[in-house]
């Protein structure tokens, strides 16, 4: 019986189809705690086990000083305009090992965690994107990555001490014209030959676009598929996918054009080879590794868009929320900060539930890669939806601060990561293609108990492990079906295991445990009902991904309450990242329910549809959690610096934020000093009246004192200041550049104004 199924299931396709080159990616990196959802089984006790690593002494302090300098040293306006990397820059970029941080000691390198290169690399991001991507090329996928792991002595010897003191810049040649997120169907030929003197070269035609650092760059890793119609390396006609190594000067070699991205500036150009001729031992990895490219990729990728990308989204994520919590307290409208707006207070809320969930996220799967898992498909998730709300998060600060965002120059706080926000969203696979294809299409198949199992031994023709595994996954998705029916009515009370957390925070872990519940039995029905039709059902694959996304963010965000202590200060934003990420799913859920399709999908979409409407997860967060959490952002001490400060923080004295910094927190000392006054007017000691302008009439009846009313003034003028945007002449505008007519001080060469006048002015 269970040969004619396995046949039947085989021959009508039931099962997803897999290709060599898919094979290739669901065989790289580990199952993580991902299985636990496509399972639908959680044990959160495991999951709290799991490492949530802090930085060691050495690599914090490398942190606060090589690259805390760096970024003191580049100005980054400059940098915007010029377009170019100044020597002095670069040499103590080199000196300090910016370059070496995938490198092992003994070749010159400076190895640094995966931790720690995420945080250096969101760090690096928040400042310039021209230093960005000379940090994280050289540090993520590519050349010295790629040699560590497969490259032979004689190429570590070789390149990686180059590659460490920048006597090499690398970049990877993979994406082309026709080749994008199909990164497999890549049209770069090499035609393999043997030379006059019976060497074995390739004689390379390729075409690359959107490479990052191609213009300064002087040494390629590029992908090229291999032709051998001789059988010269014994691997048949078709070698296949293959890294080749190039050092720039080679005939036929053209590079250092450059493409315009949008945004922020930084080195991508183009790469273009006619007739280039190399030898057999430029593959990275010597012979053997020929046509073992997708292979190698895919391992990269694995663990490795953990790092740069989710790294960046991460700081957009930061980014937006450290300048909407500072602005809104500094710029005031009718006489209160715009923050105490209930508008501008919801956006600052999600900005400050969102940058603690997804740190977590990032600290978590960080410490995964760290542990040595390589989980790719909670990297895929990290991409995908860290840029995505890095994204989301920089459109609500530029509603938050309005024209003050917008108008560009020196003291702009907001448009570089703005702008640049679609460069990280589009590229390592577009977030679209991440979303509908990656996840879950790799993660259904990939991290399920049985499916990956049942697929092999079809494609093996096993009737024994057929067997075996069948019968495990009928068993488990009966039991899913019927603890999903539990779990539902219960809403997760008893029947979801709960270890000793913090009290408040155990319905979400419970709510949680229930939604999982529920994925790993749609997940049954989409393998049994979809199965191979599932690549073309983008839009319900995607809503798969979100809620497989928005479990592994909320649990997150719950380990890393757990493991800093559960400060009180921080219960209304897990709760805040709780209910936001509940809701995620809720609506991922809604969604699969009314478009599944089919016999199964009548019942989803009627029956189904109502439970879910009478029984929903979770509600998006209300007034109150929104304002609970938006106090995170709102006054400058531990806990914003704690959220923001993984970003780059600036002097006071530096124009732009470093000023909107200093105003923020002139105002929040200056906080209790207003609370006086409105004591003093609440009891009718004084007249009604804005309060910086009742100020000196409260310090002459002795409500303040001299020293407070001086602390109020000193306040009120640094937020007159800190909301001041860029004025250009007439030549500097339509010029090429150009100091702006108003200084840094903002009063464009007059006199400043007393704050009193200052007060008058704005009308306060």
């Amino acid at each position: 019986m269970f040969n004619l199924l396995m046949n039947w299931m085989r021959d009508n396709k039931i099962l997803p189809q897999i290709s060599d080159t898919e094979r290739q990616a669901l065989e790289a990196g580990d199952v993580w705690i991902d299985g636990q959802f496509f399972g639908g089984k959680v044990d959160f006790e495991k999951i709290l086990a799991e490492n949530y690593d802090q930085l060691p002494e050495h690599e914090q302090a490398y942190i606060d000083g090589p690259v805390e300098e760096l970024l003191k040293r580049a100005d980054a306006y400059t940098l915007s305009r010029t377009r170019k990397l100044p020597d002095e820059l670069f040499t103590f970029m080199a000196e300090n090992g910016f370059f070496g941080m995938q490198i092992a000691k003994e070749y010159g390198g400076n190895p640094m965690s995966t931790q720690a290169k995420s945080c250096i690399m969101a760090k690096v991001s928040s400042h310039s994107g021209l230093l960005s991507a000379m940090v994280v090329i050289p540090n993520s996928l590519g050349a010295a990555e790629l040699l560590g792991h497969y490259g032979t002595d004689e190429q570590k010897q070789y390149y990686l001490p180059k590659l460490a003191n920048g006597e090499f810049i690398p970049c990877f040649g993979l994406t082309e014209p026709t080749a994008g997120s199909d990164a497999a169907s890549i049209k770069a030929e090499g035609e393999v030959f043997k030379d006059s003197d019976g060497e074995i070269k390739f004689k390379l035609n390729f075409r690359k676009r959107y490479i990052t650092l191609a213009p300064v760059s002087n040494l390629i890793s590029l992908a090229v598929r291999l032709h051998d119609p001789e059988n010269l390396l014994g691997k048949g006609e078709d070698a296949g996918i293959t890294v080749v190594l190039l050092e720039k000067g080679l005939d036929g070699l053209h590079i250092g054009d450059h493409h315009q991205p949008i945004g922020e500036h930084f080195p991508n150009g183009p790469i273009v080879g006619r007739d280039v001729i190399v030898p057999a031992s430029n593959v990275l990895g010597g012979e053997e590794y020929t046509g073992m490219g997708w292979k190698m990729l895919m391992e990269a990728l694995a663990g490795g868009r953990m790092v740069s990308l989710p790294a960046t989204g991460i700081c957009g994520i930061r980014h937006g929320a450290m300048i909407a919590g500072a602005y809104s307290m500094v710029r005031q409208q009718f006489g209160i900060p715009v923050g105490r707006m209930e508008g501008v207070e919801h956006k600052i809320g999600k900005a400050a539930g969102m940058t603690y969930a997804f740190d977590a996220a990032r600290v978590f799967g960080c410490s995964a890669v760290d542990k040595g898992i390589q989980p790719p498909v909670t990297s895929a998730i990290m991409k995908a939806y860290s840029t995505e709300m890095g994204r989301d998060t920089g459109t609500d600060a530029m509603d938050v601060t309005a024209g003050y965002g917008v108008m560009q120059g020196p003291n702009n706080t907001m448009g570089r990561l703005y702008n640049s926000a679609p460069v990280s969203v589009t590229v390592e696979g577009a977030n679209i293609m991440t979303r509908t294809l990656m996840i879950f299409g790799q993660g259904a198949t990939r991290c399920h108990p049985y499916a990956y199992n049942v697929v092999q031994s079809v494609e093996d023709n096993d009737v024994s492990a057929f067997r075996k595994n069948l019968t495990g996954w009928m068993i488990q998705f009966l039991l899913g079906f019927v603890m999903s029916l539990v779990r539902g009515v219960t809403r997760g009370f008893f029947t979801v295991k709960v270890p000793n957390v913090a009290p408040k925070t155990k319905s979400i872990y419970r709510r949680l445990g229930w939604a999982a519940t529920r994925f790993g039995l749609l997940t049954n029905l989409a393998m049994f009902f979809v199965g191979g039709k599932l690549k073309a059902r983008g839009n319900l694959t995607g809503r798969y991904a979100d809620v497989v996304a928005w479990l592994y963010i909320t649990t997150s965000a719950l380990r890393r309450y757990e493991a800093e202590g559960r400060k009180a200060e921080d219960l209304a934003l897990v709760q805040y990242a709780g209910e936001y990420g509940l809701t995620q799913i809720q609506q991922a859920f809604e969604g699969i329910y009314e478009n599944f399709g089919g016999p199964v999908g009548v019942i989803l979409k009627t029956v189904g549809r109502i439970g879910l409407g009478l029984n929903p997860l979770a509600k998006l967060p209300n007034d109150q959690l929104s304002h609970q959490a938006a106090l995170a952002l709102q006054s400058y001490g531990d806990q914003y610096k704690r959220l923001v400060g993984g970003n780059y923080m600036p002097e006071e004295s530096d124009e732009g934020l470093g000023r909107l910094l200093k105003a923020f927190r002139l105002t929040t000392e200056a906080e209790p000093v207003r609370a006086k006054i409105r004591a003093a007017q609440k009891a009718r000691k004084l007249g009604k009246g804005k309060v910086e302008a009742m100020a000196p009439q409260a310090a002459e009846q002795g409500v303040i004192s001299d020293a407070e009313l001086a602390t109020l003034n000193a306040a009120t003028e640094a937020c007159l200041l800190a909301i001041e945007v860029d004025v250009f002449t007439k030549d500097e505008y339509y010029g090429a550049g150009g100091i702006p007519a108003m200084s840094a001080t903002g009063d464009g060469g007059l006199q400043q104004p007393s704050p009193a006048e200052l007060a008058k002015a704005s009308g306060e």
